[in-house]
């Protein structure tokens, strides 16, 4: 695996990340969309489906399948070249609220669903640790699989299950929920934030209330993402990110990667898209991302137009057409996912070097 570079990439990656850019085919935005995600692939932010084969075990996505929304035809239909798959809970299923330990098997019930779920698909899937096996993935044609988020209310005294967590592949921690976290950071939600930089984890501020968002983006020496969300200021939902926590992932170099859900940001592929315009113009163009959530079996409501991954390139075109330049469409769907994995990385690096004699 190569080593990181001497300096943190805090704006942009650096060119040995970014292939150079393909001819754009003559012809309108979609196939101009199609030609980008040839070289730089959507790293999505956020799917659903381990917790749905967990439930809904026959499932076979190596093929179309009707009954959940993610399959690897369609992943590859849409240009996904790296996916995170969320190990939380669903909110408002039944083991919400439940005890410290009992959150921690759940966990490693998810992590073990998802481990499997790439050995089975090990031609199209391959787990994911750092962005070089990110870069590496896309190169041999396979999709970057990354685990994570798991939930912050897994570790309670203790850093022995992060560090556990991160043995076994994990590479994102939610902190929502988390007693450390919830009414400002604790003396241990300090050492928290400190070990998963150490470890080169990202924290995951989904759901994080935007004080909290806030204090954890100033606390961290590495960037911090969130990995689902909409913008606060065009749909008011308990879920969507407020200006005040943009500007201050734009500050702390973070990404805030734009949804896929009615609920938060519109029924259409053009509400989705106003999402985007408006956390890229605050965040900026190193701040914004893409976290469709798809993930769950079939008849929820989706964004006309984006039921599925097989809707990016329909998105890109309609990004082309509102502007947005193909630097700044390199950034959304590959350029900043890579850069906040790379920036961990070269902290993690950092914090070794201080402590070496």
């Amino acid at each position: 695996m190569a080593d990181l570079q001497d300096e943190p990439h805090s704006v942009g990656v650096g060119a040995e990340d970014v292939p150079v850019p393909a001819p754009v085919l003559a012809g309108g935005a979609l196939d101009r969309a199609a030609a980008l995600l040839a070289v730089h692939p959507v790293a999505d932010g956020c799917n659903t489906l381990v917790w749905t084969l967990r439930q809904s075990p026959y499932h076979d996505i190596d093929t179309p399948d009707t009954g959940v929304d993610t399959d690897i035809p369609r992943l590859r239909a849409g240009g996904v070249g790296a996916q995170f798959w969320t190990l939380l809970v669903p909110p408002g299923r039944p083991r919400e609220g439940a005890a410290a330990d009992q959150v921690v098997s759940d966990t490693l019930e998810q992590i073990d669903v998802a481990r499997s779920l790439m050995r089975r698909y090990s031609d199209s899937l391959c787990l994911a640790l750092s962005a070089d096996d990110m870069a590496d993935a896309r190169n041999r044609g396979r999709i970057a699989s990354f685990l994570g988020p798991v939930p912050g209310s897994t570790l309670t005294d203790s850093l022995g299950a992060l560090r556990a967590f991160h043995a076994l592949g994990v590479r994102l921690l939610a902190p929502a929920g988390a007693p450390w976290a919830e009414e400002g950071l604790t003396a241990f939600g300090h050492e928290v934030v400190k070990e998963v930089n150490r470890l080169a984890m990202l924290l995951d501020l989904t759901g994080c209330p935007p004080a909290a968002a806030c204090q954890l983006a100033a606390a961290s020496k590495a960037p911090v993402i969130i990995s689902n969300t909409g913008a606060a200021a065009l749909t008011r939902h308990p879920g969507n990110v407020t200006d005040e926590v943009l500007l201050a992932l734009r500050a702390a170099n973070g990404l805030a990667m734009v949804t896929f859900d009615t609920a938060r940001t519109g029924d259409s592929l053009h509400a989705v898209a106003d999402h985007l315009d408006h956390v890229r113009a605050i965040a900026g163009p190193e701040g914004v991302g893409l976290g469709a959530s798809f993930g769950a079996e079939r008849g929820g409501p989706r964004p006309t137009g984006l039921t599925d991954p097989s809707g990016y390139p329909r998105l890109l075109a309609e990004l082309l057409e509102r502007g947005w330049s193909e630097a700044d469409l390199a950034l959304l769907t590959w350029g900043n996912a890579q850069r906040v994995l790379r920036d961990a990385e070269f902290t993690a690096r950092a914090a070794q070097h201080r402590r070496t004699p």
